[in-house]
C-alpha cells in the first residue's frame, strides 16, 4: 500500500469518526454522519445554490487569480464550495479551534490546496494581517454577535469586490423618533432584536459570548451602504429554497464595493 493511499485512508477514518453539520460524501461514496440526521440540509443547499448564482452573475469566468475569505467558516463546507468554484485562494477562518480542524480535514480529503484554514476571531481580522479579498463570505455569523456593526466594518475592510452575508433577521420597525426634543426628529432606518444565547455558548453553532443582535433586513441594507459599500441588495431565493429564506425570515445579501 502506497503512502498516499495510507494517508488518504487515515483522513477518511478521521472524517468517519465525526459528525458533520453539512451533507457530505467522501470521494469513495461513503456518507458522513450528520449531527441532525439531515434535518437542516435544505438551508445549506439553498445557500450553496444562491452563492453559485451570485458568483455566475458577478464573478464569472476564470477565478484562479481571485481570493476569498470565509469568515466563521464552521466546518468549511462553503470554503470547499469556493475552492471548487475555482478561487485560487480561500482563507477559512473561525473562532473555534475544532471548526478550523474540521475545515482543514475537508481540505485534505478533497485535495483542495486552495483552502487555508486558520483560527481567527472576526474582530481580530485586519487587511494588513489577513489581506484584502475579491470575495468576503459571512454565513450564519452576524446574528450571533453582540457587535454586528463592527463585524460588518471588518468585512468591508477585507473586501475588494464583494461581500455576501447570510443571516437570520427580525421584523422591521420604521417611523420617526424624537431625538433630544419633540421639535427634532429622525427617521428610524432599521432595528436589531436582542436574542439570548447566554446558556448556549458551549454549542458549536451558537454565539461565543451569548449576547446576540439580529438585524432587520432594511436595517442591514442601510448599514452596508452607510459603512462604505456602494450597493447592497437581497439575493433572490429559488422557488424550492429553504422556507426561512423564501419567507424573508433569513436573508442572503450581496454588498458590492
Amino acid at each position: 500500500m502506497s503512502t498516499v493511499t495510507t494517508d488518504r485512508d487515515a483522513l477518511y477514518a478521521r472524517a468517519l469518526e465525526k459528525q458533520w453539520f453539512y451533507p457530505l460524501t467522501l470521494p469513495d461514496g461513503r456518507q458522513l454522519a450528520s449531527t441532525h440526521d439531515g434535518r437542516v440540509d435544505a438551508i445549506h443547499r439553498t445557500r450553496a445554490h444562491m452563492l453559485d448564482a451570485f458568483l455566475a452573475d458577478k464573478l464569472p469566468g476564470d477565478r484562479g487569480g481571485l481570493s476569498a475569505i470565509d469568515i466563521a467558516c464552521h466546518q468549511g463546507w462553503f470554503s470547499l464550495q469556493l475552492a471548487r468554484a475555482g478561487f485560487g485562494r480561500v482563507d477559512a477562518v473561525d473562532a473555534r479551534a475544532e471548526h478550523v480542524e474540521d475545515a482543514a480535514l475537508l481540505a485534505g480529503i478533497y485535495e483542495s490546496g486552495a483552502i487555508n484554514a486558520r483560527q481567527r476571531d472576526v474582530f481580530t481580522l485586519t487587511p494588513e494581517a489577513d489581506g484584502v479579498h475579491d470575495l468576503v463570505l459571512m454565513f450564519g455569523l452576524l446574528y450571533h454577535l453582540e457587535n454586528p456593526v463592527g463585524a460588518l466594518r471588518v468585512a468591508r475592510s477585507l473586501a475588494r469586490r464583494a461581500c455576501v452575508i447570510e443571516t437570520q433577521v427580525v421584523p422591521h420597525m420604521s417611523g420617526m423618533v424624537d431625538w433630544g426634543s419633540y421639535e427634532y426628529v429622525r427617521p428610524l432606518k432599521g432595528c436589531f432584536g436582542i436574542i439570548d444565547e447566554v446558556d448556549e455558548t458551549h454549542a458549536p453553532e451558537a454565539s461565543v459570548t451569548g449576547v446576540c443582535l439580529a438585524p432587520s433586513t432594511e436595517g442591514l441594507l442601510w448599514l452596508l451602504r452607510a459603512i462604505g459599500f456602494r450597493d447592497a441588495y437581497v439575493l433572490p431565493v429559488p422557488a424550492d429554497g429553504y422556507e426561512q429564506l423564501r419567507h424573508g425570515k433569513r436573508v442572503m445579501v450581496a454588498a458590492l464595493v
